[in-house]
């Protein structure tokens, strides 16, 4: 089945005003528009669009028929989202399976109620996610190497030092031997946690290297001999609307990337992270477990969040997608929660106003088709998509070919959803950019009759 779903974006304060009700041809009504959530997670479950009078969620569709719409009887295992992000999110990281379960049973039996401020674990799961970009994104993600970090505060120091303020240059040179020490023998690792630790405490040199830091931003430089890198600026940006949070100071840990669009990150359980600025298309495994690290009013747990993350370097933070046939692409992480595929279509003839549509990307495709032996959902960002569906009975045959009866259709434009249950193939013709979402571990490509 092909059925429409929506779902009304979740208002949070870092979001944009404007940028999902555009994407979805909505008006705007003045809030913060941060999230659209598209799957069976209980917090914001999709609604199935103008189905009946009474309104039903993918929740409903799956309890009605588990083995028909749900995954192995159930809800989704993943979380289809399109964020909006006009302002930095708290930095934060997702606790692995195994933390996952122990934190939310240990959180359960000594009887934290689920909507503390103090509790960590509102479920059981871990979280990894993959993130595309729609526009540029700014993001942090992962730890750099700490000689990095500490070569930047040496750039800051020398700015301060330029400027006069030799009390600020004093404390951020502080913070400098607090990331990397010119002679230590301790493992970076353990440099990581400790420093974490540190930005935390009541040490007054924490809140005098972010004044230093605070003053240097609002000179509009952090290095007098040279143009603002764009962690600078994002630097700046998060001085801005986090002043005083020692959040900033995490920060300089992280790899900075500006993602274009169609590149993204993808966030293995563990890894420090924080979304800056942009739009994008977002799955994760469908948890909401939360652990902060700055850049927030809400509960920061220390000694909790330097004991789950992983402090190890990583080396590169952006990933690739795999072409799996002409005009499609996969993020397929080793996991078995999820899976992203995106779609690009070009029909050469189709005729707009007289005008004929050109080809914008490359690598895009006529049509493209989709073995889908899991639910799926799907979102098109981007010109309007035919979707077709042979007869089940037809199951195995390419979804276009002479033998195959088409049994549904769904024409969808930028914005709009749909739930896809398993079964036959389903194929893709138009003219965008689709995104689709589904079970991790299976192959996508049908098989062919010869």
């Amino acid at each position: 089945m092909l059925i429409f779903i929506e779902n009304t974006p979740r208002s949070y304060a870092w979001g944009s005003t404007d940028a999902l009700p555009e994407m979805l041809g909505t008006l705007p009504n003045g809030l913060p528009q941060a999230e659209l959530w598209l799957g069976t997670h209980p917090g914001s479950p999709a609604h199935i669009a103008k189905a009946t009078p009474a309104p039903h969620t993918v929740i409903d569709l799956v309890e009605a028929d588990p083995a028909r719409y749900g995954v192995n009887g159930g809800p989704l295992p993943f979380l289809l989202k399109v964020l909006a992000i006009g302002a930095p999110l708290s930095l934060q990281v997702h606790p692995d399976l195994a933390q996952a379960q122990a934190g939310f049973a240990a959180e359960e039996a000594a009887g934290v109620p689920r909507d503390a401020r103090e509790r960590n674990y509102g479920d059981a799961n871990h979280k990894p996610e993959l993130l595309v970009a729609l526009s540029e994104v700014s993001a942090l993600s992962g730890f750099r190497s700490l000689v990095a970090a500490r070569d930047d505060l040496s750039r800051y120091v020398h700015a301060a030092t330029q400027a006069g303020d030799m009390q600020g240059a004093a404390a951020l040179q502080t913070v400098a031997n607090h990331i990397c020490p010119n002679a230590t023998h301790t493992r970076d690792d353990d440099l990581r946690r400790a420093f974490l630790a540190w930005v935390f405490s009541p040490d007054p040199a924490v809140a005098s290297a972010l004044k230093a830091l605070a003053s240097l931003a609002a000179r509009g430089t952090h290095d007098p001999d040279q143009e603002p890198t764009p962690r600078d600026r994002a630097l700046r940006a998060l001085i801005r609307t986090n002043p005083g949070d020692p959040g900033v100071l995490v920060a300089l840990l992280l790899h900075h990337v500006l993602l274009q669009p169609g590149e993204s990150i993808y966030l293995g359980a563990r890894q420090l992270h924080a979304y800056l600025g942009g739009i994008a298309v977002e799955v994760m495994a469908a948890s909401d477990n939360v652990l902060r690290a700055g850049l927030t009013e809400k509960h920061i747990d220390v000694a909790e969040l330097t004991r789950i993350l992983d402090p190890a370097e990583l080396e590169e933070p952006r990933c690739h997608p795999s072409r799996l046939a002409p005009g499609l692409d996969a993020w397929q992480p080793a996991i078995d929660d999820f899976q992203l595929v995106r779609a690009r279509l070009c029909d050469p003839e189709e005729d707009t106003g007289g005008q004929v549509i050109p080809v914008r990307y490359e690598g895009e495709a006529r049509a493209v088709t989709i073995h889908l032996p899991q639910p799926a959902v799907l979102m098109v960002t981007r010109g309007r998509i035919r979707i077709e569906r042979a007869d089940a009975a037809d199951h195995g045959l390419e979804a276009g070919e002479p033998e195959a009866r088409v049994a549904e259709v769904a024409a969808a434009r930028r914005g709009q959803s749909l739930y896809v249950s398993a079964g036959a193939p389903i194929n893709l013709t138009g003219h965008g950019e689709v995104f689709l979402a589904t079970v991790g571990g299976i192959d996508l490509q049908p098989p062919r009759v010869s």
